[in-house]
């Protein structure tokens, strides 16, 4: 039974500061799912006591049984554009998105701190080619980590889900596969990194969770947090994470990487690709 037919079934019991905090839920789930007993007793006016009881007249041992089934509720339906896009409008002023996207980037900053993003980086830098793998939320990072990587390196592919099985059909280990994605993990990326593991390819994920399907294929993986920015998840991560893989594998590469980039530059200047 979910929360709101909890606080129905229970509301000719509840007192009228239980029916305030009942009201204070109901409007927005995630004081439940993210905030602690202190936080929501100060967004209602009332006391810590006061709503150890509401959860316990709900029918939980305490605070802690209630939020995680609340957690559980909310990881589906929140994952969900079209049910993020029916919640109250929310914008820049909103300082939960600003304090959720910090926070995600300081969570970037750290599952890829020292010797984690060398370990990370260093398949890709010693790789023949590198295959670019993503699910559709997570597109923004494969772009930022491929127009990177192809800066510095040569065999450099981003595979279209239309097209991966024929680009993807010379990939063997000496290669490797960098898979981007996140909950609700697309079907596509999942499989094709399944796919390549099996063929011997070295697999590089960045996702979101140990319970990722990505985690059980490789140990040269990073785990970030994905946040939601209006009714959409944030690229902003996913792109972070690319650009500090990207700067890592040029430092490996170094005066190859440097060489890549001289030609680069050279060929723009001779086809005028910039204006002057």
């Amino acid at each position: 039974m979910i929360i709101p037919d909890l606080i129905a079934a229970a509301s000719d019991r509840l007192t009228p500061t239980e029916r305030r905090i009942a009201e204070a839920v109901l409007q927005d789930p995630t004081l439940l799912a993210f905030g602690n007993v202190s936080d929501l007793a100060s967004r209602v006016g009332t006391s810590r006591p006061s709503i150890v009881r509401f959860a316990t007249k709900l029918g939980f041992k305490g605070y802690a049984d209630l939020q995680s089934a609340v957690r559980i509720g909310l990881s589906d339906e929140f994952s969900r554009p079209s049910q993020r896009i029916r919640q109250p409008v929310t914008g820049a002023e909103d300082p939960r998105q600003a304090v959720a996207l910090a926070s995600a980037l300081a969570g970037v900053f750290d599952a890829l701190s020292g010797p984690k993003l060398a370990s990370l980086a260093g398949p890709i830098a010693r790789a023949q080619q590198v295959w670019i793998v993503s699910g559709e939320t997570s597109r923004a990072g494969a772009h930022a980590l491929h127009s990177g990587l192809s800066m510095v390196r040569p065999g450099v592919h981003l595979c279209e889900e239309h097209s991966s099985g024929r680009e993807l059909g010379g990939a063997n280990s000496k290669d490797v596969a960098v898979v981007i994605d996140f909950a609700r993990y697309r079907r596509h990326s999942i499989q094709t990194a399944r796919s390549l593991a099996k063929l011997g390819v070295p697999i590089v994920a960045i996702t979101d969770s140990p319970l990722s399907p990505l985690a059980s294929l490789t140990e040269d993986r990073c785990e970030i947090t994905v946040p939601a920015v209006g009714p959409f998840d944030s690229s902003v991560p996913a792109v972070a994470a690319a650009e500090l893989i990207v700067s890592s594998v040029a430092g490996q590469l170094h005066d190859a990487a440097q060489t890549h980039i001289d030609q680069t530059e050279s060929l723009w200047d001779q086809s005028g690709t910039f204006l002057e």
